[in-house]
């Protein structure tokens, strides 16, 4: 595949903008790979920098097909009957196969949890995945065991609660205190310009709504409640930070404010750096039963590394 470089910068993001069906995370490696030319010369790193007229030629391997296989993973499990299982999602733990994560997966653990009745349900490499959680955010999360139970429960994330009982309620730690104190974030999100694998707010995005509470302040950080009116890709992360309140160790959103961790005591700058990753999890959700219709309602406490940081907050601002 040739493709002409029309702007100047870095030879990863020239090779994401050129094509766009490949994240600039697989076009670092491919080049690392030397499965790409600079102007007839191979040309392994990816920060060697282009300009308008370059020509890249990049030899792009076809797809594996791919099963996921079954894994023995610990699961947290808050509920389980025939139709659905909710888990308690830890951080670390990626959602289903992608590039860069091939197993150690919730869906591998899944597999191994709920034998062959899981299997093919919504696709291959997600089986009975409605929704998601980013790697880093642990919380509530239900998955469906049967096509009926995965018809149902999609349809209600897609409504996003309008005509029924889903609801979502996440905790956030983030510096700075939001203003007002409560309200919501209405604000379009659509893929970064030049930066496939953030997102940002775009007119001529998709809409997203996110309502959001301060539970507590903490001296240069605040406890938020954000509740989501819709469910878009790294939706709180991106709302948040556009105003200004970004999550405590978003290193994607997050990133600018690092050096306020300087100004907090010892136990809490201790804590922020135990953290090593956004301080946000999932702790409700809500839903109809997919089988009778009932009202579902599942809570689950932050892990232990968002309660040490909460607490050493506190205690820093006492």
């Amino acid at each position: 595949m040739q493709v002409l470089i029309d702007t100047k910068g870095r030879l990863d993001a020239a090779l994401a903008h050129g094509v766009e069906e490949l994240s600039r995370t697989r076009c670092q490696a491919l080049i690392r790979a030397g499965a790409v030319e600079l102007n007839g010369v191979p040309c392994t790193d990816p920060s060697h920098k282009v300009a308008p007229g370059d020509v890249l030629v990049v030899e792009v391997p076809p797809p594996v097909p791919a099963n996921p296989e079954p894994q023995a993973i610990p699961l947290s499990v808050l509920y389980e009957d025939d139709a659905l299982i909710v888990i308690d999602k830890p951080a670390g733990l990626v959602v289903h196969p992608a590039a860069g994560h091939s197993d150690g997966t919730l869906v591998n653990a899944l597999l191994a949890h709920c034998g062959d009745s899981l299997s093919g349900i919504g696709g291959v490499m997600r089986p009975g995945i409605v929704h998601r959680l980013d790697k880093d955010t642990s919380g509530v999360m239900v998955v469906a065991k049967t096509d009926a139970a995965h018809h149902s429960l999609a349809a209600q994330f897609a409504d996003h609660g309008r005509s029924g009982p889903l609801s979502r309620r996440y905790l956030a730690l983030v510096w700075g205190e939001p203003r007002p104190s409560a309200g919501t974030i209405d604000r379009p999100l659509a893929r970064h310009p030049s930066d496939r694998q953030r997102y940002a707010v775009r007119e001529g995005g998709k809409r997203a709504v996110t309502h959001y509470e301060t539970a507590a302040l903490l001296g240069i950080a605040s406890e938020i409640v954000c509740t989501l009116e819709t469910g878009r890709t790294h939706q709180i992360r991106v709302h948040l930070a556009d105003k200004g309140v970004p999550l405590i160790g978003d290193q994607v959103y997050g990133a600018g404010f690092a050096t306020k961790a300087s100004r907090l005591g010892p136990e809490a700058r201790e804590a922020v750096a135990a953290l090593g990753r956004q301080a946000l999890h999932a702790g409700h959700l809500g839903f109809a039963h997919p089988s009778d219709g009932r009202t579902m309602e599942f809570d689950a406490p932050p892990p232990a590394d968002y309660a040490r940081l909460r607490d050493a907050l506190a205690s820093s601002e006492a």
